[in-house]
């Protein structure tokens, strides 16, 4: 037998439930949402947060929108305790905030908790205490009457602070901890107890929080969890249901808005998802998740490099490049076929239409990215990122015979340098490919007489001096490939020709594009001019240069 075996697990044993009604439901308006990262995202570092740092992420969490911030575990460590004090006595918390600290349903803790909470506008006190089989069997060696009584007590002892402070409006929130490892029928069994207890009513309700502190199933079977919970827990009117996934089977995201559509109100969670082990509920992607199907989340995501910059200053923890909707390289595509369909897309797209932009599933405008970030060059990369990248940059909108020709070019460079290609060795690429305008050949004075035909006269300059050409054709850039034919000895022929203007205003500039066959072989020529005329025959003049290059290169050879 090897190590790896996986004859030692047991399948998880789903709940039975008949009739579910969680697969026809959709998700419409955002849940109540509670960031849980000063605390449970606090604990997972391998250097907790100072209180500065605290500082700096509650500001951030205020600014996003949270109405309900769990702060710390103020029994447990001193740290949380002065923080809490700092956030109450310096008045930091928004009137319409609610701080929610956690403690252990031990009366001692409870104690030191209220203490710590004297002040106080708002305040959710979030007791628990562990349900699980296994935590009731081989850690506190409790029976389910044992485990059931410690959360009465602790809900008993929650309750009685709360009364010495009437003048804080006191929220009760009650977890059975490992709800995912706990049977259904007797979570509901504890949590009806505590219920029991605090008396809540329809409007004054408590939060029954069910964690699945350890994932252990597939999220399909946590929403049936979640629905059966619902619907046979006693007084469910006056309870909010709350979830708190954690990421072990690497479905938190899903199994949160799968039990939200089983019937829970509220979302417990961190920012970009951190948290033990594998990670919490990641709320940037549930909230993200919802933007992107038209539903308001009602969080503000719309600054996300702040958010990013302020939670890797605070938790030493860098965010994955690819991480959905954050990550740097989200909205990047490197491949060609992606790239073609994405520029085309956006070519497309008005603000007056629903976004529909194929690999990019939302507008990455709307979290404060830019479409420079979308398509990046390698060598991967096709045509359509190399004409995106030089539009988007330079505003030269490449014609596509242009862009066939300019591809190749730009993935040997990728190839032969490794990596990302910039915009600017980009444009140097291009420049010194098609731009050649002035060597060994460089335009002079040049006159354009229109009759019944086209008259062109030019003055051309190299290292040997001066040379004056003449030409006639239909048009000025036919008459002027019929002087440097006759000049060179060589028979010019124009395939294709592409304009654009690249500013406006009195001094704006043209460019030109052209593309030659000479004796046989094709060459692109590109110049840029406030003369749109000019700019056309030094296209020309670029094209004829490449092949006298050539000719040269070749007979050195």
């Amino acid at each position: 037998m090897t190590s790896f075996d996986h004859t030692k697990y047991v399948p998880f044993k789903p709940v039975a439930i008949a009739n579910r009604t969680w697969p026809d439901q959709e998700i419409t308006t955002a849940p109540i949402w509670s960031s849980v990262d000063l605390r449970d995202g606090n604990q997972a570092l391998v250097e907790p947060m100072t209180v500065e740092q605290k500082k700096q992420f509650f500001a951030l969490l205020v600014d996003v929108g949270f109405k309900e911030i769990e702060v710390g575990f103020p029994a447990a460590s001193q740290l949380d305790f002065d923080f809490v004090r700092w956030l109450i006595e310096e008045d930091q918390v928004p009137d319409d905030v609610y701080i929610q600290v956690l403690t252990q349903a031990r009366p001692e803790l409870i104690a030191r908790t209220y203490e710590s909470l004297k002040g106080a506008k708002k305040a959710i006190v979030h007791v628990y205490n562990s349900t699980s089989k296994t935590q009731r069997e081989q850690v506190f060696r409790l029976d389910k009457e044992g485990i059931k009584n410690i959360a009465v007590k602790g809900a008993q002892c929650v309750k009685e602070h709360a009364e010495k402070h009437p003048e804080t409006e006191w929220v009760f929130q009650y977890s059975p901890e490992s709800f995912t490892g706990t049977e259904t029928d007797y979570a509901i069994e504890v949590v009806d107890a505590v219920a029991d207890v605090w008396q809540p009513t329809a409007n004054n309700k408590i939060i029954i929080n069910l964690p699945a502190t350890v994932e252990v199933a597939t999220p399909n079977r946590f929403a049936d969890q979640i629905e059966y919970f619902c619907r046979n827990v006693k007084q469910r009117d006056s309870m909010i249901i709350s979830l708190h996934t954690h990421n072990d089977r690497g479905c938190g995201v899903a199994a949160a808005e799968l039990g939200l559509m089983a019937g829970a109100d509220r979302i417990e969670g961190t920012l970009l998802g951190n948290g033990e082990r594998t990670g919490n509920m990641d709320i940037v992607t549930m909230a993200m998740n919802m933007y992107s199907h038209g539903v308001d989340p009602e969080l503000m995501l719309g600054d996300m490099d702040r958010i990013i910059s302020v939670v890797q200053a605070c938790t030493l923890l860098q965010v994955h490049p690819r991480h959905p909707y954050a990550g740097e390289l989200v909205f990047t595509a490197f491949s060609g076929s992606h790239q073609d369909a994405i520029k085309k897309c956006l070519a497309n797209q008005t603000d007056d239409k629903p976004w529909d932009v194929a690999y990019l599933p939302i507008d990455p405008r709307d979290v404060g990215r830019s479409y420079q970030e979308v398509i990046r060059v390698n060598s991967q990369s096709g045509k359509g990122g190399v004409a995106y990248t030089l539009e988007q940059e330079y505003g030269l909108a490449l014609p596509r015979w242009l862009q066939v020709e300019f591809s190749p070019i730009v993935q040997q460079f990728a190839e032969q340098e490794g990596g990302v290609v910039n915009a600017k060795s980009m444009r140097n690429l291009f420049e010194s490919s098609f731009m050649t305008g002035e060597t060994p050949y460089k335009l002079g004075k040049y006159e354009h007489v229109k009759d019944d035909v086209d008259t062109v006269h030019a003055e051309i300059t190299s290292t040997s001096g001066l040379v004056k050409i003449s030409g006639t054709g239909n048009g000025a850039l036919s008459a002027f490939s019929e002087a440097l034919g006759k000049h060179f000895g060589i028979r010019v022929d124009i395939i294709q020709y592409q304009e654009h203007a690249l500013t406006v205003g009195s001094d704006s500039q043209a460019i030109a594009y052209v593309q030659a066959n000479i004796n046989g072989d094709r060459f692109n020529g590109v110049a840029i001019d406030s003369d749109i005329v000019s700019a056309s025959v030094q296209a020309l003049v670029a094209t004829v240069n490449q092949k006298i290059t050539q000719h040269n290169e070749t007979a050195v050879a």
